[in-house]
């Protein structure tokens, strides 16, 4: 059979938004024919991720991945995203790194034959992550540095500041693809970005103050509160947002701690200290990595609560989302301490979501899994838990949940602007 009756498609076409499924199909292939289909994509960084799964063409000579089952490779069974989630880096603990969204991801599925691994067909899918007419703008206002997603259309639309891990920067993938969903949304960075210091002494709440005001400001934004979503280290800088200003409405917390961790933290006169690790705990992993589940302690306890957030002081809506298998640390225990919290004092308005078999870095659907890798604080390699299957599994449900959540909550009218203190 010539290989140019072969044809790998991508439907319903090509081109997609990042956080949507496709369709993988191989057509006119020879009926019961044994393929290898492979996944193939290169970050902004230079590293490769693939990922590969062996199937059988049926009577037809058609594979469809939404119907057949792998019966080999990076999976198996019937997984139509499978060569997505899959997707590992051929460098070890490398997470997959988009520096801005202006381009799409382009996924090579590459169909080879099963026997002699010869090509037999390829199709690229560009997984775009800004809708028509979206804008996104650099900002520099004042102290705030960070970029502005401004869906299309007039609005006015719920605001959502977005808030990354430790390591830095602005991580654009999840702030675009929520502003696509009908959000303006703010990601803001706080270290290692432009001017802003790489590791500084402490952080100053009234920066995030500032960027929250910047967002409530906009011209296109539906007040008169917005929403944060927060991830890792930066989900306490969440909970002290909700707790310490005002404007806050809804606020998601991402696999973070209900403590001040890695930098002091500062709101005018009041100085939070970092809850400090138990180095006794650390543990390691089969393969000799890093646990630091343990690590850190129980805030609550008499000698740490310096570095608690004062979590009862909110008055927000709150949609706390924990993996079970974080090996970043207990996220499960803190998610739990502050619901508790919140409802001693009778606030009624959180959730908390547990995801069994997820690991910490919760992302967008479809986004590469990353089970281990650098940890800023630590200076070293580190777990962070979870299986590939399942954690992408969380990634899809926590995304819809996570629109969900704000769009119930934002633009409400009940949320005091006034100071807080």
């Amino acid at each position: 059979m010539a290989h140019s009756q072969i044809r790998v498609k991508i439907l319903p076409t090509f081109r997609c938004l990042f956080d949507k499924a496709v369709q993988v199909r191989v057509e006119g292939l020879a009926p019961h024919k044994s393929i290898q289909l492979r996944s193939k994509v290169v970050d902004d960084r230079g590293t490769h991720f693939t990922a590969s799964a062996q199937y059988k063409a049926d009577e037809t000579g058609l594979v469809d991945v939404c119907r057949a089952a792998s019966v080999g490779g990076s999976y198996t069974g019937v997984e139509p995203m499978g060569l997505f989630w899959a997707m590992a880096p051929e460098t070890p603990h490398t997470q997959f790194l988009k520096k801005n969204v202006l381009s799409p991801t382009l996924v090579e599925i590459q169909a080879l034959c099963g026997d002699t691994g010869e090509l037999l067909a390829a199709e690229t899918n560009e997984r775009v992550y800004m809708t028509e007419g979206m804008r996104r703008i650099q900002v520099r206002e004042g102290r705030i540095r960070g970029v502005l997603f401004i869906p299309p259309g007039k609005g006015p639309f719920p605001a959502v500041l977005d808030l990354y891990a430790l390591r830095g920067g602005v991580a654009e993938p999840r702030a675009s693809l929520l502003a696509g969903k009908g959000f303006v949304v703010l990601a803001l960075a706080y270290i290692r970005y432009q001017d802003l210091p790489k590791n500084p002494e402490k952080l100053d709440l009234e920066y995030f103050e500032e960027a929250a005001s910047f967002l409530r400001s906009q011209p296109q934004v539906l007040g008169p509160g917005i929403g944060i979503i927060s991830i890792s280290h930066s989900g306490a800088l969440a909970l002290s947002m909700a707790s310490f200003l005002p404007g806050i409405s809804a606020t998601v917390c991402i696999n973070g701690c209900n403590a001040n961790t890695g930098i002091p933290l500062q709101y005018k006169d009041i100085v939070m200290p970092t809850l400090l690790p138990v180095l006794e705990n650390v543990k390691f992993t089969d393969s000799g990595l890093r646990d630091l589940r343990d690590v850190m302690p129980d805030a609550t306890l008499e000698q740490n609560r310096a570095s608690l957030i004062p979590i009862e002081r909110a008055s927000c809506h709150f949609l706390f989302a924990v993996s079970a298998d974080d090996r970043n640390w207990n996220s499960v225990f803190f998610a739990s301490q502050s619901a508790a919290t919140l409802r001693q004092h009778g606030k009624e308005s959180v959730e908390v979501v547990e995801y069994p078999k997820a690991g910490h870095l919760l992302e967008v659907p479809y986004l590469q899994f990353y089970p281990s890798g650098f940890h800023a604080a630590v200076g070293q390699v580190v777990a962070f838990g979870g299986e590939p299957k399942a954690h992408s599994d969380a990634q899809l449900d926590l995304w819809e949940r996570v629109q969900m959540f704000f769009k119930k909550h934002l633009g409400k009218k009940n949320v005091s602007v006034s100071s807080a203190l």
